[in-house]
Parts: C-alpha cells; structure tokens; sequence
C-alpha cells in the first residue's frame, strides 16, 4: 500500500484549496473586517501542502490508495478548516474542539452547529462567510473538483469518485471521467448562482427586505450543498414566507441526482421524470409533506406555538408551508429551520425523524441512507416473501427496467446493516456520556443527535433542536460527533475499510 501516494495527493488539494480563503477574505475587506484569518489559513495550507506534495513519487493511483486519498482529503481539509476560527478567537468556536467540530460540520454539509450565538455583533462577514463556503466546497465533493482541475488525479479519478459521490456510483456522463467531474460541478454551480439570482431578485422585488446580496449568496452557497449553515440566528425563519417557499425548490433540486441534470440540459428530460429513484423520492417527500400538513392544520403536530409565530391550526397556507419546508430540509438533508420545530408534539417530531433516515438521491449532495437504498431493500424483502411461497421461482429485482445484480443488493444490506448499527451504539454512545458529565439529555434527543451527525442532517429535536446548538455536549462527545459526520459523508464503509488490518497488509 503506497500510503506516500495518497498523502502527496492530499498535498497537492491542498494546494489549489488555498485559493478558497481569499473569497470570505474579499468580504472581510469590503466590511472593514481583519482578512489575517483567511491570509494565514491560506498561507498554511500552500506550506502544508507544498510538504506533503514531495512525498508523492507516484501520479498513479491504486485501488486501495484511492480510499485512503478520500479519506485523508475529508479528515485534513475540515482540520486545516479549523485555522479562520481560531485566529479569529470568536465566540465558542474559538476551543480547538468546537471548532473541528464546526469545521466538520461545514465540509460534510451536516449543519450541526456549537455556535451559541449567530450574530454580526459576535462574529464578523467574512467568519461567517468562511462557514457558509466550507459546505459548498464540501456539497459536490472535494475531489470531484480536484479531479476536473487536476489531471494527474484523473488516471484515478474513477475509483476516486465513486469512493467520494454520495450513492451506489457515480454515472459517467461523458467518456473522460475529468470532463465528467467538470459537468457535475458547472451543473452545481450553474445552480448555486440561480439561487442567488432568485434570493436577491426577492429583495429587489420588496418582497424580502433583509435578503439582502450578502444573505443571497450566503444561503445560495449551503441551500445546493444541502448544508444549512446561515448567518441568521433563526435560520430561514428570519425571511419572509415567499423566500422560504422559493427555497425549497433549491433543496428539491439538490436532493436529486445531478446527473439526470445533465441529461435534460442535453434535450433529454424524459431521463428525469422516468427515473424511478426521482420519483421514488418526489413520493417520499410527498407523503411526509402531506401527513405533516394535516397534523399541523388540525392542530394536533403542535405542542405549543413559539413567540412572535402566528398561530398554525387552520392556516392552510402556514400549515402546508412549514409542512414542506421542513419535509425537504430533512429529507434532503439541508438542515435549514423555517421555524422551530421543537415546539410540534411528538407525533409530528417523530415523523420529523423517521424522514431524517430517508436521505436525498444518489449522486446528489444529500446525505443519510438515500432513498435508492431503501427502494432497493424493499423489492429485495418483496422478492424474498415471493420465493418463500414460490421456491421454484426466479424473480429478479429489478430498479425501472434493469435487474439489479446481487453484488449490488448486498452491498446495499451491509451498509444499511452497518449505518444502522453505529446509529444504535451512538445513541448509547451519546446518551451515557451525557449523563456523565452531568448532561440532561433524553433517550429521544439521544437519537435525534445521533442520526443528525451520522446521517449528515443538521439539526435533531430538544436540546439540538434547530435554533440551539450541540454546544452543551462534552469535548469528548463533540470529537465522537464529529467522526460520525466524517464517516457519513462518505458512506461510512469508505473510512472502515481503511481501519481494518487486511487494508494495510500485502
């Protein structure tokens, strides 16, 4: 295992990652802010960089130094991330630990947060910038963009990319892997600006008078990561109802698997709507949408209503609009919060987070299972009660019209099987530690922290609810989160197969 390939890679991201910090840099100087964060984040990355760079002796890639590379990649770049916060010394993540876990949080695009508070008064434009842009470099993927920019990392880029894209594999849109990283990204960020363009547009309008330029690109930059980070306080709750429901179709669309994009951008559509993972997930979303919709009208999803919101029982339009505001934020996996939902009853809570296991498509910036996964697990339990009766039959399963071999059906059982094992130990996990360090959280807040960092989600209910923080959790459990966002990002088998001893023997 050529361990100094992988790392001279790293080295080399590294690199052309340092021109990053001189974006929330340019925005610290327009606001009269200190830049010194970002000049010294970058200059530490081209030094690191530069030193890991001469390890490299080789430019090609092998399988198993591909999933060291990825794994490396999304370990390092959320350290090196850690730097803005700590020279600026600023609010909780000021603490090495809060702030890798911020880091983390950002890359990953899990919008789980220890800032206790959000605010221009305690945290400069270009800190909060620095936060925004950590997850839209992190959506489409780190190594993504290093394979359309660096062609020695093309020889690999396969392998490199189906270990880092979010899903079963990547599609190969076009017959060099290089131009096809490029596709995805110019898709992601031909995106990016239509949501700025769409936000500000609002406030030229009048219809949104604080969605102004900076909270355009600010929220532009985690909406198609699905990220969620936002440098307001109350999170997309702080605009006004025509912004939240121009939002949720950029969470829509960042739920979805870019490549049927790319499709239609070609004059080819029908690939988009034919798709049975789209609509598989339209349904999904669908059917928590409306099952949220009537318990909010009804009344019955809402223990109590927050000051200053008006009242939603028997507000259709409210009812519906927080109902598929927030279906999509988790669903997809953005995070955002068009209002706190801490305050619905444990039916629509519960609700809430059976959807947080959901996820988003393959090959999109979603996070957790996928709804893919699950579709495939049920036609497979679907066939397996087939055969029992019937144990003659052969009944393939099938995703549209192609069969779906059985190395590709039990992978999606292991993962499932593993993701959900380090769920249920991180619930424990979580929960023990708590009350260790004298800690009141419930079993239930257990659970909602514990698939929120895993499963790349952001926010969970209680104590980690969308307008709190997972501050109050002990250094221990912090870094404890931070390697299950760091796992969930990349499918989690992507990083344990790097921990076991048959990786590294010969």
């Amino acid at each position: 295992m050529d361990y100094r390939t992988s790392v001279g890679f790293v080295g080399s991201i590294l690199k052309y990652l340092s021109l990053a910090p001189l974006f929330p840099a340019a925005v610290a100087v327009y606001y009269g802010e200190s830049p010194l964060p970002f000049v010294v984040t970058a200059a530490t990355m081209v030094a690191l960089g530069a030193g890991l760079e001469r390890l490299r002796a080789d430019d090609e890639l092998g399988h198993r130094e591909a999933f060291l590379l990825v794994a490396l990649t999304w370990l390092v770049v959320p350290v090196v991330g850690t730097i803005p916060y700590l020279v600026a010394g600023q609010g909780t993540v000021a603490h090495p630990v809060n702030a890798l876990f911020e880091s983390m949080s950002g890359f990953t695009t899990t919008g789980s947060t220890v800032l206790e508070e959000i605010s221009f008064e305690r945290h400069s434009h270009g800190i909060l910038m620095w936060r925004q842009l950590t997850q839209w470099l992190g959506g489409m993927g780190i190594l993504v963009l290093m394979v359309a920019i660096l062609s020695e990392l093309a020889v690999g880029g396969a392998q490199v990319l189906n270990e880092e894209a979010p899903g079963l594999s990547l599609e190969k849109l076009t017959p060099r892997i290089q131009d096809t990283a490029r596709a995805l990204w110019k898709i992601y960020a031909g995106f990016t600006l239509a949501a700025v363009a769409v936000y500000y547009g609002l406030h030229l309008a009048g219809a949104a008078p604080n969605m102004n330029f900076y909270n355009a690109v600010a929220h532009a930059l985690t909406t198609l990561p699905t990220g969620g980070f936002s440098p307001e306080a109350r999170s997309v709750e702080a605009f006004a109802p025509i912004v939240q429901w121009a939002v949720v179709p950029f969470m829509v669309v960042a739920g979805t698997n870019f490549a049927l994009f790319w499709h239609a951008f070609l004059g080819r559509p029908e690939r988009l709507y034919r798709n049975a993972e789209f609509r598989s997930y339209l349904l999904a979303m669908g059917v928590v949408s409306v099952l949220l919709s009537a318990l909010l009208f009804v009344g019955v999803g809402l223990e109590r209503v927050p000051a200053g919101v008006p009242a939603i029982p028997g507000d259709l339009e409210h009812a519906v609009r927080q109902a598929v505001f927030q279906t999509a934020a988790i669903v997809t996996t953005t995070g955002y919060a068009s209002m706190d939902f801490n305050a619905w009853d444990a039916s629509a809570k519960t609700v809430l987070l059976l959807a947080m296991f959901l996820g988003g498509s393959a090959g999109s910036a979603a996070g957790s299972v996928k709804i893919v996964r699950w579709v495939l697990v049920r036609k497979a339990i679907g066939r397996e009660l087939f055969t029992t009766i019937h144990p003659d039959a052969v009944r393939p399963v099938r995703m549209a019209d192609e069969v779906v071999d059985e190395d590709t059906l039990r992978g999606v059982f292991v993962f499932v099987l593993t993701f959900l094992i380090i769920f249920a130990v991180s619930t424990v996990v979580l929960f023990l530690d708590a009350h260790r360090v004298g800690l009141d959280l419930s079993a239930i807040e257990a659970v909602s922290a514990a698939i929120a960092t895993l499963g790349n989600v952001g926010p969970g209910v209680g104590i980690v609810g969308p307008m709190n923080s997972f501050e109050p959790f002990s250094n221990a459990a912090k870094l404890y989160m931070a390697f299950l966002m760091w796992i969930g990002r990349l499918e989690v088998l992507s990083v344990l197969v790097i921990l076991t001893p048959s990786f590294w023997s010969q």
